[in-house]
């Protein structure tokens, strides 16, 4: 069974850090191109990060760049996302998703709130 488990996300103030983790079984992990993506309240779902199956190429959206960082670890299954400076359109629920050639599967989602 295919499955992508966020996890890590919570309340955090303005300025502050998360990091989110995305367990994955049942698929190749390895195999797989991973990303983030977010949607905030009112907002479509927006690509925040990803990261080809090596580690080897990383691209970012514009507004999070220098701020977050994606990795993943193939021997754990799992892709990370560290978050920094965090602001308010930081608030969205964060969702993880594996992609190889026409095949894609997505995790149910982490809300993450920053609020003071």
């Amino acid at each position: 069974q295919v499955q992508l488990v966020e996890s890590g996300g919570g309340l955090v103030q303005p300025g502050g850090s998360l990091r989110l983790s995305c367990a994955a079984s049942g698929f190749t992990f390895s195999s797989y191109v991973m990303s983030w993506y977010r949607q905030g309240p009112g907002k479509e779902r927006e690509l925040v990060a990803s990261i080809v199956n090596t580690g080897g190429s990383i691209n970012y959206a514009d507004s999070v760049k220098g701020r977050f960082t994606i990795s993943r670890d193939n021997a754990k299954n799992t892709v990370y996302l560290q978050m920094t400076s965090l602001g308010p359109e930081g608030t969205a629920v964060y969702y993880c998703k594996g992609t190889r050639l026409w095949v894609e599967c997505w995790g149910q989602g982490t809300q993450v709130t920053v609020s003071s």
